[in-house]
């Protein structure tokens, strides 16, 4: 039996009971939890810099981005005030459209 040790969308047990399966899950302390989506977002992330096709780099951001919301969540904003925070710094100092890679400051 393969062992994962790692946090999953809300559905997946459910959804391998369904397959005929038996999972073992228990629900993470608030601490245990944070870690966990930190560890989530890197392996998002992984998953994302290692896609080869645009259909599978567009999955693997909104996966980036349901750990974002989540890690929006726990730190006691929403989504909405993350963006807004977004907004505002893309006014400030721009956003990365332009495509400008900084050599040196002297």
């Amino acid at each position: 039996m393969p062992i994962y040790n790692k946090l999953v969308r809300d559905h997946i047990p459910e959804i391998i009971e369904n397959t005929g399966k038996q999972c073992s899950t228990r629900v993470l302390a608030h601490n245990e939890y944070f870690k966990e989506l930190k560890k989530k977002s890197l392996e998002e992330l992984e998953e994302y810099m290692n896609a080869e096709f645009n259909e599978e780099a567009i999955e693997e951001l909104a996966d980036l981005l349901e750990v974002i919301h989540a890690l929006s969540k726990y730190h006691g904003a929403t989504i909405e005030q993350v963006e807004e925070i977004r907004l505002q710094k893309a006014k400030e100092r721009g956003g990365f459209s332009e495509k400008i890679f900084l050599i040196e400051v002297e």
